[in-house]
Formats: C-alpha cells, structure tokens, sequence
C-alpha cells in the first residue's frame, strides 16, 4: 500500500509504506524533515481563522478541486473535521504530521510581522506630538492598535534572537532598531505620530512615570513568550525631538553554556578550571559593554556550584537565575550599591561571591580585602585586555601588594559573530586584509578560510549567533613581582607572552577553523586587541 509525500521540492509524491514516519509522526512528514520547505497557499489560509487553526493545531495548506487539503496531528477526528467543513464551506481531505512540525509551520505562515501592523494603521499625522495633552497620549497608549504594535514589536524581536530594540525619534520619523548578534538591524518604522504613545504604552507596561518625559527613566518588564520568561530592561533618555526608548531583553531560563561551548579550547578551559579552582582569591573578566564577562562568570559559577558552597551575587540588574545561588539587585534609589551591598552580604557567611562589576575604589577594595579573607570573589572590569585589569585597579588607588597577594587570575574577552553553518563557503582573502593581520599577529596566515554567503537562516547576513574570543592570564609568582613593582600593562603582557594566547591569536585560530571571519575579527578588534 502507498500514500504521499513531499519531495525536496516542495511538492507531493507517492510513497511506500516503509517511508512512513514511526509510530506517533502520522502518515505525512514535511520537505526535508523542516517545516520551512512546505509551501501553504495564501488561499488555503484564508478558508480557516487562525484561532481555529491554531487551537486544533490543523493546517490548511492547498484547495484543490472543491477540496481543502489540511494537514493535521489527530487524522480521524469527526468532530474537527465537521468543524472545518462547516467554516471553510469546502470538503476536507485530512493528511497526518508531526504535531511539532505543524506547529512550527502555523506559528510561522501565521505570524504578525511588524510590517503589516504598519501598514494597517492610520498613517495620518493628526495633532503634533507636542500639541497633545498627557490625556491624549494615556488614551491612545491603551488603544488596541498602539498595544497590539508594541506587542509585536517585542514578540518579533524575540524571534530573531535581538537583544536590545532601539526606538529613536527624529524630526520627521522614528527609528526602529534590533540588536542582533551584537549588530544594529534596522526595521520598518512606525508612524511618527505614534511616538509618544508607543513611549507611554511601553512606560505603563514598566510600571514608568508617563508623565516625566525630560528626565531619563529606568523600568522593568516581565512577560512570557513561548513557555519562557522574559525579563525586559527598560531605559528613557530626553532628546530634542522627544524620548529615546531602549528595551534590552533578558531570557531568564536561557540554558548556560560551559567554558568551552562559550568558545574555550580544552587547554585553556582546563586551566581555567585549575585558576578557579582556588578556595580564595579574586578572579576578574574583562572587556567592552556587551562582550560577555557576566555570562562567562554565571559559566564558571554553574560549574563550580556544590551544595557544600554558599554562593551569594550582586549584580544590576541580575541577568539569569543560577539554581542554588542567592542573587541580589542593586538599588542605588534606596542607597544600596555594589559598595554597601558587598558589605552586607560578607555578614551573610558566604563561600563564593560574585559582584556584577568593579566600578570604583570603594567596591574594589572591599572585594579584595573578602578575597583576602579567605573568599573566593568573582567580578567585571572595563579593559581592553588581560594585563590591563591590573594598572586599571592601581588607578583606582587600589594598594599594589593588596592586588598581588589577592589576585588569582584574568580573562579578557570579546564576541565575534560565528558564520552562519547552513551557507558557510570557502573564501579568499584580500591580499592587503592578510598583510594587515600578519603585521598585527606578527606571523603568517595560512589556510584556508570562510564566509557565509547568506541564506534564509541568518536573514542574508551569513552569519548566526556569536562565539567568545579569549585570553586567559593566570597570576604567577613571577607576575606577582611585576605587580608588587607597579609595572605597566605592556610589561606585564610581555611576561606572559610566552604562554598566553592572545584575543587576537585566538580570533584568527577561529578564523582559520571556519568559526568566523577575518573581515569580523578586523571589526571587533579595532586594533585594540592586537598587541
């Protein structure tokens, strides 16, 4: 006996029964195994409401003669299908799927795209935003239109993994921009008029004050998107043409990576493990806003968490939740700071303690007198690499036998985008980009290496998520030295050459391994991660 299936192609074939799916797949699979390849006409949507389709989880994908052909994961239920022939008017002909592909594919032909909410509303300017009282704004913040935009703003947002939306005023048009994969991507703008309602719809949703419009603000989200929970950091700043609005997105339940799935080699994760493993001591990560140091932290963190541990954060704003660790926010509008708030939780008794970032010599000296105290202290400093965490915590007037005799080690680090694996290709080097990065490394490229030529995966950027470029400078007796002496970074960096690998080593390994690009890794260095 044979039924159908669909080929590469998209289109449908007759099969055997030995190509049927497994027990509990059903009779029809997708193209390729991905939903992706299956083609639903906008015909066959139009027979069904969404609601329907979507609670019953059938997808109507062609008419054909009379018929409206669905694929369904529950083939045989009478009752649906009596449903289906009375709303669309037309006989059914049901086919079975994966319950998970079909899904996948609703969720995907179904979409409201921020596009077409702007192309449904009243692009009229009406009143000028600063003719409108604060009642106006209120009224038209809660408005179905405003509320459904800023709705899929944030969903669409969270479907191409950004994370941050800009929304920025201009004199004659908003803009409108995603954070992805550490790049800026602009989308469509909405309506200029709009703007001071998405503003205070998004203020009422944080719990803001929709009435100060010249003072910067700062609020807090929560929602739900796909069974997970989304914390959304917001922020207001005044221009002159009205409030800049940034939302920056924090998935609290994201799973967390290892060292080495952050982008450690086996060598370095293992002496990593070795650095911070130490029962006392302090252990900072260095690097830009942005390049990864509290993620790697929660890493190191998650892998050195035993029950026997009481592990206590402070952090601002606290960025995922670790099992079995008591996370504390900072409140500076109540007075409670990284300073005050580090004082008080080494009354709590803790093993492990980690502060969300070394801002000034108040927090920095607390910290390293609790890792002198038999506290191991894990925190962030701003330095473009290793060698420099440490004349950075000099210039803060930080004591320099404290700083050696507490210091365990430093990992500086930036992010590169990884190529996108479903378009990587081969790719030649421009002789005058080799050059360049040969006289940076101080040795000669050699190999092959890749570029992504764009797909519908990465949305034709050729690339898709990011990886860590590291260096990793454990504190030796020898550097200990150096430190005692106040040497500067360069001569630091010149002790540990022999055996550390540098950002910039690493990147170009990466490269040559086909993980990134050269072109990726001139940009995120600029220079300053060369030496």
């Amino acid at each position: 006996m044979s039924s159908e299936k669909a080929d590469t192609s998209g289109h449908l074939r007759k099969v055997s029964q030995a190509d049927k799916p497994t027990a509990g797949q059903g009779d029809w699979v997708m193209p390729n195994g991905r939903s992706s390849g299956f083609e639903v006409s906008a015909e066959a949507m139009r027979a069904l409401p969404a609601d329907f389709v979507k609670r019953h989880r059938v997808l109507p994908y062609a008419i054909r003669e009379g018929t409206l052909q669905v694929l369904t994961a529950e083939p045989g239920n009478v009752r649906v299908t009596d449903d289906i022939r009375l709303l669309s008017g037309l006989e059914v002909e049901e086919r079975g799927a994966s319950a998970d592909e079909i899904v996948e594919k609703i969720a995907e032909c179904y979409r409201v795209t921020v596009e077409q909410v702007i192309e449904n509303l009243d692009h009229e300017p009406g009143k000028g935003v600063e003719s409108r009282n604060l009642h106006d704004i209120e009224v038209m913040a809660n408005e179905p239109t405003v509320v459904n935009l800023v709705n899929v703003i944030i969903a669409t947002a969270l479907g191409e993994r950004a994370s941050d939306i800009h929304l920025v005023p201009f004199e004659e048009r908003l803009q409108l921009r995603y954070r992805i994969d550490g790049l800026l991507q602009e989308k469509p703008p909405p309506p200029r008029h709009l703007h001071a309602a998405l503003i205070s719809r998004v203020k009422i949703m944080a719990d803001m004050n929709i009435a100060e419009r010249f003072m910067p603000q700062d609020g807090h989200i929560q929602i739900h998107h796909r069974g997970a929970r989304v914390d959304i950091r917001v922020g207001t700043m005044p221009t002159i043409y009205g409030e800049s609005m940034v939302l920056r997105l924090l998935e609290k339940h994201a799973k967390l990576l290892t060292p080495q799935e952050l982008g450690l080699d086996a060598e370095r994760s293992n002496l990593l493990s070795r650095v911070v493993a130490k029962p006392h001591g302090l252990f900072l990560a260095t690097g830009p806003t942005g390049s990864g140091k509290t993620t790697t932290l929660y890493s190191i963190l998650q892998g050195i968490y035993t029950p026997e541990l009481k592990m206590l954060t402070i952090e601002d704003p606290v960025e995922y939740e670790l099992p079995g660790v008591a996370q504390i926010p900072v409140r500076p509008g109540r007075h409670f700071t990284f300073a005050s708030g580090l004082r008080s939780i080494l009354r709590q008794d803790p093993d492990v303690v980690m502060v969300g970032e070394i801002r000034d010599s108040e927090t920095a000296e607390i910290a390293i007198r609790a890792a002198l105290t038999g506290h191991q202290v894990f925190s962030t400093l701003h330095t473009n690499d290793a060698a420099g965490a440490i004349t950075r915590l000099l210039d803060m007037g930080v004591e320099a036998f404290l700083i050696s005799s507490s210091l365990e080690g430093v990992l500086a680090q930036r992010l590169v985008r990884r190529i996108c694996p479903r378009c990587r290709a081969p790719w030649d080097a421009p002789e005058a980009m080799r050059l360049k990065l040969e006289g940076l490394s101080g040795r000669r490229l050699a190999g092959a290496f890749y570029q992504g030529t764009g797909c519908e995966e990465c949305r034709g950027t050729g690339y898709r998520g990011r990886i860590g470029i590291f260096e990793l400078l454990p504190v030796s007796s020898a550097l200990r030295e150096l430190i005692l002496q106040r040497r500067s970074s360069a001569e630091i960096k010149a002790l540990a050459r022999g055996t550390m690998v540098t950002m910039h080593e690493d990147a170009l390994r990466k490269a040559s391994e086909g993980i990134t690009t050269l072109p990726e890794i001139m940009r995120v260095s600029s220079g300053d991660i060369a030496e």
